[in-house]
């Protein structure tokens, strides 16, 4: 959280698959950052009675569930919202998921400091199907 405006460009392989008759999704990103090899998931489940979904991640650094980010889609935009520590400090996170393109969905993270009055990019991806 110091206003950093350097961003790091890489690619990254994944598969998502439908679980659970369609309540929920798993996908798997692999990529590798300065030749060491990394792996992130993403586990989404469905609550069909909130009509909310939870979102789990976990990588290849860690190797534990984060807290889950929870929300849900209005049409094609998506957010979902966690507490979460970051450095030590206290921060809300927010995932923004556009599925205007469904063919090219774009998600971002955002952290606050602040509950949500100011939110500080740090993560934007762009998924394209391989044809």
């Amino acid at each position: 959280m110091n206003n950093c405006k350097e961003w790091i460009e890489f690619e990254a392989s994944g598969v998502c698959y439908k679980i659970l008759n369609g309540f929920g999704n798993f996908d798997q990103y692999r990529t590798t950052f300065d030749g060491v090899p990394f792996a992130g998931m993403t586990l989404r489940l469905f609550n069909p009675k909130m009509k909310l979904w939870s979102l789990y991640w976990a990588d290849s650094n860690a190797v534990v569930l984060d807290v889950p980010q929870v929300g849900s889609f209005d049409g094609h935009l998506g957010k979902f919202y966690a507490r979460d520590v970051f450095q030590g400090k206290d921060i809300i996170v927010l995932f923004n998921w556009d599925k205007t393109n469904p063919d090219v969905p774009i998600w971002s993270q955002a952290f606050s400091l602040d509950n949500g009055k100011t939110w500080e990019w740090n993560w934007y991806m762009t998924a394209y199907r391989q044809t």
